[in-house]
């Protein structure tokens, strides 16, 4: 009887873990998407003006080198502001979960 209680409450335990990992996923998926799209209009706007005004980009910048350009800028933000997001919740949760140890 005891066992199964045990085993009760480290099921929860493990539950309740896993909805915080999700969460934590959750909330950096959001935020790096928000800083892609960010991204993209501050790196798009740039590419595309110089494309049409400087001589040297409108001769060496095609399409594919400026959707690469625009698409670079827009991954490493997402990657960037997810993993920092991730890493920021979990470490917060981890404080708020850590027994008050005083030597």
């Amino acid at each position: 009887m005891a066992k199964n209680v045990a085993q009760s409450a480290t099921l929860a335990s493990l539950d309740q873990k896993l909805a915080m990992a999700k969460r934590c996923s959750h909330e950096g998926v959001v935020a790096g998407a928000k800083a892609a799209v960010v991204a993209t209009i501050a790196t798009a706007i740039p590419t595309l003006a110089s494309v049409r005004m400087l001589p040297w980009a409108r001769a060496n910048l095609n399409h594919t080198a400026q959707a690469l350009i625009i698409s670079t800028a827009a991954g490493a933000a997402y990657f960037i502001v997810a993993d920092k997001t991730v890493l920021a919740t979990a470490r917060k949760n981890s404080f708020k979960q850590a027994p008050n140890k005083e030597a």
